[in-house]
């Protein structure tokens, strides 16, 4: 069923295949980087701070500049912005081989701040393309398939990051990550369909343009619920910085960290296909939102309660695959909504909300990894995304459902 739903969407476009292809290289490159830096830092620095410190670095800087980002997407040649950040994550990643001894902590905070940077630039402009790259009866299929490039890397990137470490080097790790950049380079390079319907023709000041989505965003109650239902997954994200100490608890290394982040990625592949009947209903959308976000808290309270590594990884594939429902329900309903010459802002400001919420969950995390039990803070930032959807779906419950044109059209 998921390989016929995967087969008839990416045989239909030549240049959304492209597209997909090119990114599930780059988010691989994302977890082809982070386990073995995460290994890294630990060895060279002994303490879980800094592992923190580099997963809050990352999402900061691109929650930072998604605004900026998201402008450019709709300013500029969206095709020529992907190259771009490509080429700009190869220069990045070249400061990773610096990550070693005394000074390793804060160079690899450099490093991984630039390639943020690229990636910020990356993420909005890609996903403002996809709608222009298929036919309006692809883009559901479309969406639900692009949606899980990020989770089948963080599955493939996870696992094998975590088998090069130990097997090689993370080093080695950064080696291939800078080859793939290149190939993804290439990849988009071959995309012929225009990735957005027109270049505006009167060029306005990057806040205004800001101000302008930010505008649209305050008249629709609808759209605003939209764009901050993924905070409930990121409040509870900061999570992801107990990873090491739980593999160390459990005595299962780097391999076993690698399986971990790999089980998260799988869960965030499975989900959009878990959660998928929500969006050709659009009365289901709000109720499913919240179910996804209520799962997701409910099974890291049981994972911080778990004595067998197995349950571990059971509950994580659980969670994250709610989450992965909750993150591709919303970026549906926003494509469907926005218009083409919006889109890239508002995507950006959406993942924006969702990556403050993870950057400072992760600062809190982080603070207190070392001195406080990992079973504690699982189990807090369980608690945390609980409460938000509970309060998320309070306010948002009497939102009217609001059927888009192309539902209609089906």
């Amino acid at each position: 069923m998921y390989g016929a739903y995967v087969l008839r969407v990416l045989t239909r476009s030549a240049d959304f295949r492209r597209l997909f292809l090119a990114e599930v290289i780059v988010f691989g490159a994302d977890w082809f980087v982070m386990v073995p830096l995460l290994v890294l830092l630990n060895r060279e620095t002994g303490q879980g701070l800094w592992g923190g410190l580099a997963l809050a670095v990352e999402t900061g800087t691109v929650a930072l500049l998604l605004p900026y980002a998201g402008t450019i997407a709709d300013r500029f040649n969206r095709k020529h912005i992907l190259i771009a950040s490509n080429l700009s994550a190869l220069v990045a990643v070249g400061g990773l081989f610096l990550v070693r001894g005394p000074g390793a902590g804060p160079i690899a905070l450099v490093a991984l701040g630039a390639l943020a940077a690229a990636k910020a630039f990356y993420t909005p402009a890609a996903n403002a393309a996809v709608p222009n790259l298929v036919d309006p009866a692809d883009m559901g299929p479309a969406m639900a398939v692009n949606g899980t490039a990020w989770g089948t890397m963080t599955v493939v990137a996870s696992s094998l990051g975590g088998l090069v470490t130990e097997w090689l080097s993370p080093y080695a790790c950064f080696g291939l990550v800078a080859v793939s950049l290149v190939t993804s380079a290439l990849l988009t390079s071959r995309i012929k369909r225009p990735t957005q319907d027109a270049l505006p023709a009167v060029s306005r000041p990057a806040f205004a343009a800001i101000r302008e989505a930010m505008g649209y965003l305050r008249r629709d109650p609808r759209l605003l619920a939209l764009v901050t239902v993924k905070s409930a997954v990121g409040t509870g994200n900061g999570l992801l910085a107990t990873f090491p100490l739980i593999a160390a608890t459990f005595g299962v290394g780097a391999r076993g960290l690698g399986l971990m982040f790999a089980v998260r990625g799988l869960g965030s592949v499975v989900g959009p296909f878990l959660f998928r009947a929500a969006l050709a209903r659009p009365h289901w959308l709000f109720p499913a939102l919240a179910l996804s976000m209520s799962t997701y808290g409910l099974v890291y309270l049981g994972v911080a309660g778990a004595a067998w590594f197995p349950l571990v990884l059971a509950g994580i594939f659980l969670a994250h695959a709610a989450g992965g429902g909750n993150w591709v329900m919303s970026n549906y309903a926003i494509a469907q909504e926005v218009p083409d010459e919006l889109r890239g802002r508002v995507n950006a400001t959406d993942t924006m909300i969702a990556m403050l919420a993870v950057t400072a969950s992760q600062l809190v995390v982080g603070t207190f990894v070392d001195s406080v039990d990992w079973r504690v803070l699982v189990a807090c930032c369980g608690v945390t995304t609980l409460s938000y959807a509970v309060g998320w779906f309070l306010v948002t419950r009497r939102i009217p459902v609001q059927v888009p044109a192309a539902a209609l059209a089906d």
